[in-house]
Order: C-alpha cells, then sequence, then structure tokens
C-alpha cells in the first residue's frame, strides 16, 4: 500500500492510524534485526502520535495527507529527546533538545514518527557499511549494499518498513540508494527545504528530502517540508507550490534532454537497458527527446570532490584528534581534505559559479534531463570494484559518477525504479531540472510512473 492510498483509507476508515502504526511497528519487529534498517525505534511516541491523529481525524481535523501515516528520518536530523548519532561515535551520546525543522514541519503535518534510521557514518560514503551500529542491508538481496549515505532510509522504505522517510544528499547519498533499493527518492534545489537542525557534512552541498514508495508520495512529503526557514542562511524565499501531479498527468510535448557523451558511457548492461526502454516509453508518452551536449561533467564530478574533502575536514576539525571514533574509511577521506590548500578550495569555487552559469544555458533546450542515476546496480558487500564499459571502476566513483555534479550545480533530481536487471537488482532513472522546477520533474516521474515504468514490489 502506498502512502495515499493508506491516507485515503484511513478517511475511509477503513482502519485507525494506530492499527496501521501498530502494523509498521510490528514489521519492523521481524525484518530490522536482518535489515538493520532503524538504529531507534520510538514506539511509544509513534502510538501516542497515531492516537492523537485518530481523535484528530474523527473530529474533523484533517492536517493533510501525511496525517497518521508512520514515516521515520535518517539519523542525522535533530529529534527531541531522541538521540541523534548521524552514524557515528562523535555523536553516539547526542540528545537534542530541539528538533530538526523538517521534523517540524512533519509533527505540523501530522505524521506518525516510527524512529532514526541508519546511515553510513556521518553521511560520508555510498554503502552504509556502518562500523559503529552495524551495516545496513539492502531488502532486495541482504549480502548487498543498500546504497548511501541514506542506506537505512531506502532500505526501510523498500521493505515497507515506513511509507515515507527523509533523506539528505550531498553527492547522490538519497539518489544512489532509491536506486539500488528501488524507491522514489527526491534531491530538491539547493534552499528549497530547510537544512536547519540536520547535522551537517557540506555546507554548501547538502540537501534534504524525501524517499517514499511512488513519485506522488515523495511530492506529497516534499509539500510537507519544502518552504523558507529564516534559521537557515540558505533557504530560498521563492514561495512552495502543490507538488503532487494530478491524476493522469501528462509529460506530452516536454522537451527531455539525452546527454549520452557523459551519462550513456560505461553503464552496466542491464542498466542500459531498463534506462533506455524508459526514455522509449517518454518519447511514446509525447515528450521530446533530443540529444544534448552537456558541459563537462567530469570536471564539476572533480569540483565536487575537492569542495566536499575541503568541507567536511574543515566541519570536523575539532574531532580529529579522535581518529579511534571514526571508521578507516572515513578517517581516510578526513586526512585527504586537511591536505588539500585554501587555493584548491576557492579556485573550485570560482570554476562552480562558472560551471552554472554554463549549465543554465542548457534549459533553453530542454526541460529538463533524463539519464541513469548509477552505472551499476547495488554492489556486494565488500566490493571495491565493478566493470564497466571493459574496465574496472572503484565502486564509489562509479556509483557517484552520475549524480555528484547535481549537488555541485544545485538543481532538483528525481530518482525512480524503471526496472530490474537481469539479476533481478532494482534500475533507477534520474530525472533532472532547472532550479526550482520540482514539479516539473515530479510530473515526468509520475507520468512514466502511470504509464508503467517501475518495477514490483519487495519480495522480502
Amino acid at each position: 500500500m502506498t502512502l495515499r492510498e493508506a491516507a485515503a483509507a484511513l478517511r475511509r476508515r477503513e482502519f485507525s492510524s494506530a492499527e496501521l502504526t501498530q502494523g509498521a511497528l510490528d514489521r519492523i519487529g521481524r525484518l530490522n534485526p536482518t535489515l538493520n534498517a532503524f538504529l531507534t525505534v520510538t514506539a511509544e511516541q509513534a502510538m501516542a502520535r497515531a492516537r492523537q491523529a485518530d481523535a484528530e481525524l474523527a473530529a474533523g481535523r484533517d492536517r493533510g495527507p501525511l496525517h497518521g501515516i508512520p514515516i521515520a528520518v535518517k539519523d542525522l536530523f535533530l529529534t527531541r529527546g531522541v538521540r541523534t548519532t548521524a552514524g557515528s561515535k562523535i555523536y553516539e551520546n547526542y540528545v537534542p533538545e530541539e528538533d530538526a525543522a523538517v521534523v517540524e514541519r512533519l509533527d505540523a503535518a501530522g505524521a506518525v514518527p516510527l524512529g532514526k534510521l541508519n546511515m553510513h557514518e556521518l553521511a560520508y560514503g555510498i554503502t552504509s557499511e556502518n562500523p559503529h551500529f552495524g551495516a545496513v542491508r539492502n531488502p532486495w538481496d541482504t549480502g548487498r549494499s543498500p546504497g548511501g549515505s541514506s542506506g537505512g532510509s531506502g532500505a526501510a522504505v523498500a521493505a515497507s518498513l515506513a511509507y515515507a522517510a527523509l533523506g539528505s544528499d550531498t553527492g547522490g547519498s538519497i539518489r544512489i540508494p532509491a536506486a539500488f533499493c528501488g524507491t522514489a527518492g527526491l534531491k530538491p534545489t539547493y534552499g528549497r527545504v530547510s537544512r536547519y537542525g540536520a547535522l551537517p557534512l557540506s555546507w554548501t552541498l547538502d540537501h534534504m528530502g524525501p524517499m517514499a514508495r511512488t513519485v506522488r508520495d515523495a511530492a506529497a512529503v516534499l509539500n510537507a517540508i519544502a518552504g523558507f526557514d529564516p534559521r537557515d542562511p540558505s533557504s530560498s524565499r521563492r514561495p512552495a507550490v502543490d507538488y503532487v501531479p494530478e491524476d493522469g498527468c501528462s509529460s506530452r510535448g516536454v522537451r527531455v534532454g539525452l546527454a549520452g557523451k557523459f551519462y550513456f558511457e560505461r553503464l552496466d548492461p542491464g542498466v542500459e537497458a531498463a534506462v533506455r526502454g524508459a526514455i522509449a516509453r517518454a518519447a511514446a508518452l509525447g515528450a521530446v527527446v533530443k540529444a544534448v551536449q552537456t558541459p563537462d561533467i567530469d570536471a564539476i564530478n572533480a569540483v565536487g570532490r575537492v569542495i566536499q574533502l575541503c568541507e567536511v575536514s574543515a566541519l570536523m576539525q575539532p574531532h580529529l584528534g579522535r581518529s579511534d571514533d571514526f571508521g578507516a574509511d572515513v578517517w581516510s577521506l578526513l586526512n585527504q581534505g586537511t591536505l588539500l590548500p585554501a587555493t584548491d578550495y576557492i579556485n573550485a569555487q570560482r570554476l562552480r559559479r562558472r560551471m552554472r552559469r554554463d549549465f543554465q544555458k542548457l534549459w533553453a533546450e530542454v526541460d529538463c534531463l533524463i539519464a541513469p542515476t548509477t552505472p551499476n546496480t547495488a554492489p556486494e558487500f565488500g566490493q571495491t570494484a565493478v566493470r564497466l564499459g571493459g574496465r574496472d571502476e572503484n565502486v564509489r566513483l562509479a556509483s557517484t559518477r552520475l549524480v555528484r555534479a547535481i549537488n555541485v550545480l544545485g538543481l532538483p533530481a528525481l530518482s525512480m525504479p524503471c526496472g530490474l536487471s537481469g539479476g533481478g537488482l532494482p534500475v533507477g532513472i534520474q530525472i533532472v531540472g532547472a532550479p526550482f522546477q520540482e514539479a516539473l520533474i515530479l510530473q515526468v516521474g509520475a507520468a512514466l510512473e502511470d504509464a508503467g515504468v517501475g518495477i514490483p514490489p519487495c519480495p522480502i
């Protein structure tokens, strides 16, 4: 059952929020020992909130489609009175005294908080193999990574432990687990969703967004969390709109760009087949698909890596004397960041501004880009290389190759499932739009979903 289906059934009184929530808690109890998606389950708080939602709905107070719906959040969002670890020993015993902005907004929308989700340590990686709290396992194949850093969010949604989840995306950390776990995941425009109260990783690259089973479910969550927040210096004053696509929406006439020179090089054959099939479906629905040439994405990726290495190491500088409290992969990255000179960071930011201007010209030709989210499907635990285009690539670099630049540019991007590989693993397609065009890319995604582009429910 999707979030919107559950919301409609609640209003028809087919079941109560308390029953819906208890069902989610029961499923967490059965599956979380295997998946390790949740670090903290707030069962008492969830049931109290569910009973409150039932009373409010019975009294005619309807807060919207999230009212009474069980959701969960990545464990880097502050939650008042509930431990927030960011998957790290640094914050292992941190109990905040306030909620993150997005948690406040979910509360105002009447959502039922199930708990906090496991993640890659400090959100600094793509495997969610957490050395302190254990690895999150992909519900499609528990021997494989769910992606990261929002791996717990992807696994929880795919395995129906929650109807939606919040994640963060600094270099693909919503879209990668969405692709690997077969969910919808949206990285909004930089500034569209407040970062206040989210433990930061990289000040100028972090984005907060929803993960859900369908495109419209993700859009419903975006409706609840989007908007200006004066506590976040990067927050945009541009008014939010209704992001949920209408039933029967169309992509007819939408100009879809296909950047084959970069985005369709060195792909797993199963990924390429599924993505090209989805693009063909978009064309059959009336979208105008045209080849385009983007600015140098490899160069934008390089700029992004420099900015991230520098910003994360600067942020974590007070803790760099605690080497034993970091996992080996994160510690290595933190050390790399300390070796880069300030001139590299400044020049990377200068190049970033120029690249944004260059990329902006593309929107005169097309309304959105469609590409694979990742060139590969979910790797096995411990796998360090993947064979793509006849050569071996580092798994981390391969998995972020098609998503990192979008963080540097601050553009909105939706990942949605578009099929299964020959090995039966989910494949994700990425729809990228111009700044603040979330409504358009969600409309394109919903039209594809309505036309049958997607995957069957996770079999777990």
